[in-house]
């Protein structure tokens, strides 16, 4: 019996009809018949359920009828407001009792009927069930199998101009892409899926989380580092596994860019333990030492995989040899190659010829002030002018009033007003008066154009 769960809940909501019941009431008789293992069918037959023409009918009374101990009157008009929100109500319980397969026949029955009922007063209720419908899949190892599913009903709900359902679908169909993997497809989604102002806070955070993953795997750091900020800063205070996994990324993004996080970042209040793999990794590529960024990463391997940043991790070794060889030319005026490789603690065959490759890369990319001596194997540092005589300052000034100039226009376009909240209230006198001035230039516009004919 697949949709067995569903159907019993809709049958007692069908049988209070007319009556004071409150859904309460309903949940609690849904519990009991539940517990007394009810065969459906011999319930309330599937006929019953969805013919029109119940009044020609007689239901058939059976021993299970008297377990409710009410009458059973015919609905002719359910509103499926209310039949939507009992299928939700079933598929929540059973997502809650850890019965996934039941929940999994329950939402895909739940969708299959939510296509054919066009209207707007279900939309809300709607987004819910097709959340928990990709929820319920992904509990069973699933996801794959509904990924057509999502893409007809985005195509549906964007037919509909539902745009509630359409970002709550892009965002389903964004996170199935990525549990696989498939970055090109979702990138190409994303980039031709319509787009609108958002309609809820929690859609458009996971919609900036995904497109902040998205623009990390395709090198585009800068952008990543901006979406998932802004995502951890949009969440609410209680989805702290949301803020935790926005931090996670957004740490190893700026690690990419060359950035060390504050200390702060990593004592937030409820994630010390969760970040603390983080903070240790963030500690070995501030310091440089490629050793200790090795013992990390198999130390914490099981985590980073979890998380879905052990292939960003892998990225970072150039960084942390970066960061030592930089820390290295601060210390040093000249030194040979082979001590640069030593510090370096590069495990390669040939380690003096690696260090000779890795410096010459980083002075070709201004990492580094310095010159290479090939005849005698010497790597020679140029003086440390001073910072406040560069760019450098002028630069760091510019980003952080671009940053709050642009926190301070979201917040202006976030603001909302009621309607007509500036204008005064037209007095009776006054009203009178530019009915009449609209009167008489009515019929002034008359006359003239009778003139003219």
């Amino acid at each position: 019996m697949l949709y067995d769960n569903c159907l019993i809940f809709l049958i007692l909501h069908r049988n209070y009809e007319g009556m004071n019941n409150s859904f309460e009431e309903v949940s609690v008789d849904y519990l009991q018949l539940r517990n007394m293992d009810v065969n459906v069918t011999n319930l309330f037959s599937t006929t019953a359920l969805r013919d029109e023409d119940e009044d020609d009918h007689e239901m058939e009374v059976d021993a299970a009828t008297s377990a409710i101990q009410t009458p059973i009157p015919t609905a002719k008009h359910l509103l499926p407001e209310l039949e939507i929100y009992c299928y939700l109500l079933v598929l929540l319980f059973l997502i809650d009792q850890k019965k996934y397969n039941e929940a999994k026949a329950c939402s895909s029955a739940s969708v299959a009927w939510l296509k054919n009922v066009n209207r707007r007063t279900v939309d809300v209720i709607a987004s819910r069930l097709f959340f928990y419908y990709s929820y319920s899949h992904e509990l069973t190892g699933d996801l794959a199998e509904i990924r057509g599913n999502l893409l007809a009903l985005h195509r549906i709900a964007t037919l509909r101009h539902d745009e509630l359902g359409q970002e709550t679908l892009l965002n389903l169909l964004l996170r199935n892409y990525l549990h696989y993997n498939l970055y090109d497809q979702a990138e190409k989604l994303r980039s031709k899926a319509p787009r609108f102002e958002a309609h809820s806070n929690q859609q458009f955070c996971r919609y900036l989380f995904y497109l902040g993953k998205i623009r990390t795997i395709q090198l585009e750091y800068t952008d990543a580092k901006e979406s998932l900020l802004q995502a951890a800063r949009k969440a609410p205070v209680a989805a702290r596994g949301f803020r935790i996994q926005c931090n996670k990324w957004a740490i190893i993004v700026r690690l990419l860019l060359g950035e060390i996080p504050e200390r702060t970042v990593f004592m937030q209040k409820g994630m010390e333990k969760a970040l603390r793999p983080y903070f240790e990794l963030t500690n070995a590529v501030r310091i440089g030492d490629l050793e200790l960024f090795r013992n990390i990463a198999d130390k914490f391997a099981t985590t980073f995989s979890a998380d879905g940043t052990h292939n960003l991790i892998v990225r970072l070794r150039h960084n942390v040899i970066r960061t030592g060889l930089r820390n290295i030319s601060i210390s040093y005026s000249r030194i040979s190659l082979a001590d640069v490789a030593k510090k370096l603690r590069l495990d390669s065959p040939n380690p003096v010829a690696d260090a000779e490759s890795i410096v010459s890369k980083a002075i070709r990319d201004g990492a580094i002030d310095a010159t290479l001596d090939h005849a005698n194997g010497w790597m020679v540092s140029k003086e440390t002018g001073d910072i406040y005589s560069t760019n450098e300052p002028q630069l760091a000034f510019n980003s952080r009033i671009a940053f709050c100039l642009n926190m301070h226009n979201e917040a202006v376009r976030a603001l909302r007003f009621p309607p007509n909240t500036h204008k005064e209230k037209e007095s009776a006198e006054k009203r009178r008066e530019r009915q009449q001035q609209e009167q008489e230039l009515a019929k002034h516009i008359a006359e003239e154009d009778d003139d003219d004919f």
